[in-house]
């Protein structure tokens, strides 16, 4: 028949038992409530360690190729998406000088010559242009007369004395000559020398 433990033995039994628990409890997350009724835990002793720091526990990753190629592609097409833009702001207020008189000379926004128009309108896009028709052709990307975007620059006569904002459908808003407003022509009304993008 198993003896019954003596008062001294059982109380060292209940003693290591409740330092057990009390060690347990420790490690839960401080919002867990103990019973009530259930003496606090002794503290536990407060246990530090070094960690090393993140970047030499986890391995690093090189980025995707897609992803790189997709970020330069990016890069490569944000000034080409400026310009776009600034082509077609200055088309829009060339657009909004529709029967404004004709001066020779004139820059706006009363009166337009031919490339004193093209000049105001990109200049409200944040494009410095120069002044004559002749010096703006030598600015910009030429391009063909087949592939004409809106916003581009059309120039005429040989030399050029002549220029207008081409809108798309094979015609132009300029400032065409003495006694006519700001208008809408055909590209084909007068002989066409060259374009430019901006």
């Amino acid at each position: 028949m198993p003896q019954r433990p003596s008062a001294p033995a059982l109380r060292v039994a209940v003693v290591a038992t409740t330092a057990a628990a009390a060690a347990a409890l420790s490690v839960l997350p401080a919002a867990t409530a103990a019973p009530a009724g259930t003496p606090a835990p002794a503290p536990a002793a407060t246990v530090t360690r070094d960690v090393a720091p993140a970047a030499t526990v986890l391995p690093t990753q090189a980025p995707h190729p897609a992803a790189v190629a997709t970020t330069a592609a990016a890069r490569a097409a944000a000034p080409a998406a400026q310009a776009a833009a600034a082509r077609s702001s200055a088309l829009a207020t060339a657009m909004a000088q529709l029967g404004k008189p004709y001066r020779w000379g004139a820059t706006g926004p009363s009166a337009f010559d031919c490339s004193g128009l093209v000049s105001y309108a990109y200049g409200k896009a944040g494009k410095d242009l120069p002044r004559t028709s002749r010096a703006q052709a030598q600015v910009g990307t030429k391009v063909a007369k087949s592939a004409l975007k809106p916003g581009d620059l059309v120039f005429f006569y040989s030399p050029v004395s002549h220029v207008g904002i081409y809108i798309g459908g094979g015609r132009i808003v300029h400032a065409s000559t003495s006694g006519q407003p700001v208008k809408i022509s055909d590209i084909d009304r007068m002989p066409f020398n060259s374009a430019r993008r901006i």
